[in-house]
């Protein structure tokens, strides 16, 4: 059997993953100034890098909100498209090896999908993610660019720009620590530092999807949250996403391959189909 491509395009980034055999390799990700030159960027270093040949491969599926550009096969090699929820779905039941899973697909916005086995169901999802991320970075930090922002955030105090269940209360409040958050961004001040802001911004985000996963496994008894997207690779969700485990009495998992499960999922898709 040859090789399925499972492939990822967004708007500026594409990210592609090859499945021999049931396991994924060497997945990788490129970024150029639209849908159409990411993905054929990405299939032709992809192939390239890994020494395959066009003949090679068998299948290619596409997922994404640029896949609707792509009209033609790719390269003439036999292509299909599968459902972005579906691919979320898919690949993030397999790299967590879980089968009653919140997906929590952290990209522009964050998107959650429900997934109990082979029931697949997107039950909803918020405007903010990487694309909050960076609007708000380019507004207070003269910078879009993620990496330098959570190294930023690192040297930051979040208790210079959010108010603590702490600074409100002499007690602890029920089923409320006091180093909760009582509200983002509310201690700060006109001269806070840029270390701070970014601190600030990038808790405001986390925490914000966080709380929204949880309630949208209301009325469900799903406990298990699977965080995918590029969101998932920032080292401060080393720091929120356990915190808000111990207030709502969930867990979050982050797999190993949590920014290339939809590109893996699309793959799966054919497979199983």
């Amino acid at each position: 059997m040859g090789i399925i491509i499972g492939i990822d395009v967004g708007i500026s980034t594409t990210k592609i993953v090859g499945m021999r055999d049931g396991k994924p390799s060497a997945p990788i990700r490129i970024t150029a100034a639209d849908p159409i030159t990411s993905l054929y960027g990405a299939f032709g270093k992809y192939l390239h890098d890994n020494n395959i040949q066009l003949e090679d491969v068998q299948h290619v599926m596409l997922t994404g909100v640029g896949a609707g550009y792509v009209k033609n096969d790719v390269y003439g090699v036999n292509t299909s498209r599968c459902d972005e929820f579906i691919a979320d779905a898919l690949g993030a039941r397999y790299e967590s090896q879980l089968d009653h899973i919140i997906v929590v697909s952290m990209g522009t916005g964050t998107s959650f999908v429900m997934a109990d086995g082979d029931d697949i169901r997107h039950i909803g999802g918020i405007g903010i993610g990487g694309g909050t991320l960076q609007g708000l970075s380019r507004l207070m930090l003269n910078t879009s660019d993620i990496r330098q922002v959570s190294a930023l955030a690192k040297e930051g105090n979040i208790g210079n720009v959010n108010l603590l269940i702490g600074d409100i209360s002499a007690n602890p409040l029920p089923g409320l620590p006091m180093e909760a958050t009582a509200s983002i961004f509310a201690r700060a001040q006109s001269d806070a530092s840029k270390a701070d802001i970014a601190c600030g911004i990038i808790s405001m985000v986390l925490q914000t999807i966080g709380s929204a996963s949880v309630l949208a496994a209301q009325g469900t008894d799903c406990r298990d949250m699977v965080l995918i997207g590029n969101l998932s690779l920032l080292p401060q969700c080393d720091e929120v996403f356990p915190a808000l485990e111990k207030l709502y009495g969930v867990r979050f998992h982050i797999p190993k391959y949590s920014q290339y499960c939809t590109a893996i999922g699309a793959a799966l898709a054919y497979q199983r189909r």
